[in-house]
């Protein structure tokens, strides 16, 4: 196979007559009343036999109601630098106040190790947060003992609080038992996951706690994350084309395999793991980055894609430049060059023009397009191009009608600063949550929820 050679939306949410805009992109939480099978289905792929509860089968009322969110964002000169989590988590949190729940929130914020580390507290997020809802959010200092049992009885109806990084205990991540019934001790029996993105980790706040309560329920964003891709995985529309970019092969290859068996009809990568395809093409790579133990493994997905009648799309063109220390200074000496051009000493950097065309051209006549992972060197302009030329390539097929599906860091970052979020269907809060989710792997926080009877 050689290089590519082209042979050949949710909007808002909606709690009764109201609706709420999250950041740039609007997710619409409507579709979940007309159409409860979709997350029924997509969690009954996730190797469950029984559906799950939503928040939206508690009893609110009264209750404190203990929310799992994912507000894991960055934090400068001790404000939120980036609230597209938080925004998220708006619609069910809103949707508890309305309700009447004493809400009780807990997060992780970055990799203290179990220590306190002043940088990674909560309480900017609580103040963000705070704004966000246009009510004054309540913050305890430590997400068990005392200070959070004192804030946590406190509560009135429709009141939030928000706990201190529950990584500050190391019990977290080890899922202890004790520490996991400590936190179910703050609410009223009532718990909900709505951090998709901490779902493919079984820690105390995302599986342990349910042990704990009676009613373990999904948010509505969790809801929203599970039923997208659980679309894509139980009956995309056709044409099918996936996108997968990043550093390394290694850690797409459960999620390429499932996509072949999932009758993807095209495979575009691009980004670093591109080189260890070309590699195995034996195209000369120079210095850019190649897995080099993933060769036959790249052989191996060539052959698989070619018997399953997959077109696999790589680049036919790149930035690059003649080592990785120019990037570093303040001049960047970088060409676009033909991948057959390449020589021993440059260093691929991003995909060029050429290759952007290609795969835009690749996403006419798409109806389900999936994108996970930048096309280049995306925090280093100018080698944020590729992975912009791509962002507005999935954003006009969207426009077009396609389902488009967004995940991972630098791929939302992306459709962001080309400001064309509002276009895609569906951002994911999930990185490796939605990798594992897409190659059909049990995800610890959905498979502790409460099976619906």
């Amino acid at each position: 196979m050689g290089l590519l050679v082209p042979r050949a939306g949710f909007d808002q949410v909606h709690c009764g007559e109201r609706t709420v805009s999250i950041a740039n992109c609007r997710f619409a939480i409507a579709d979940w009343h007309h159409e409860p099978r979709l997350l029924e289905s997509a969690i009954d792929n996730q190797k469950s036999a029984m559906p799950k509860l939503s928040i939206r089968d508690l009893d609110l009322k009264g209750k404190r109601v203990f929310i799992r969110v994912d507000f894991n964002v960055p934090i400068k000169d001790g404000n939120v630098d980036d609230d597209t989590r938080i925004r998220a988590a708006i619609p069910t949190i809103k949707y508890a106040t309305e309700y009447g729940a004493r809400v009780v929130l807990a997060s992780h914020l970055g990799r203290p190790k179990g220590q306190r580390v002043d940088k990674y507290s909560l309480r900017p997020v609580a103040d963000h947060l705070s704004e966000l809802l246009g009510k004054s959010v309540s913050f305890a200092e430590d997400c068990i003992g005392e200070a959070a049992e004192t804030k946590a009885t406190e509560l009135s109806d429709g009141e939030v609080l928000l706990l201190e990084n529950l990584r500050f205990h190391a019990e977290e991540e080890k899922n202890d038992e004790q520490f996991a019934k400590q936190l179910a001790s703050l609410c009223d029996g009532l718990y909900v996951n709505d951090a998709f993105g901490a779902a493919h980790r079984a820690h105390a706040s995302t599986a342990g706690i349910t042990k704990f309560v009676k009613q373990a329920a999904a948010g509505l964003l969790m809801e929203k994350e599970l039923g997208y891709l659980g679309r894509v995985i139980a009956n995309p529309d056709h044409p099918f084309v996936a996108i997968l970019g990043g550093a390394k092969v290694s850690g797409k290859i459960p999620v390429i395999n499932a996509l072949v068996d999932r009758k993807v009809d095209r495979l575009l990568i691009g980004g670093a793991m591109a080189y260890t395809f070309l590699k195995a093409e034996g195209f000369t790579v120079g210095k850019s980055l190649v897995e080099n133990e993933m060769l036959d493994t790249a052989r191996q997905i060539e052959a698989r894609c070619k018997e399953a009648g997959v077109e696999l799309l790589l680049p036919t063109d790149h930035q690059v430049v003649d080592s990785y220390e120019p990037v570093k200074g303040d001049q960047v000496m970088a060409k676009t060059i033909p991948i057959e051009f390449t020589n021993a000493g440059h260093a691929g950097m991003d995909i060029g023009i050429e290759t952007v065309n290609h795969f835009a051209n690749a996403l006419t006549d798409a109806k389900t397009i999936i994108w996970n992972g930048p096309m280049g060197v995306f925090e280093e302009p100018p080698f944020d191009q590729g992975t912009i030329g791509i962002t507005r390539a999935v954003a006009d097929a969207a426009g077009r009608g396609a389902i488009v599906i967004v995940g991972g860091g630098d791929s939302v970052a992306a459709v962001t600063r080309a400001g064309v979020a509002d276009r895609i269907t569906h951002i994911s809060t999930g990185g490796g949550a939605t990798l594992e989710f897409l190659a059909g792997e049990e995800l610890p926080g959905v498979a502790a929820l409460s099976d619906k009877t």
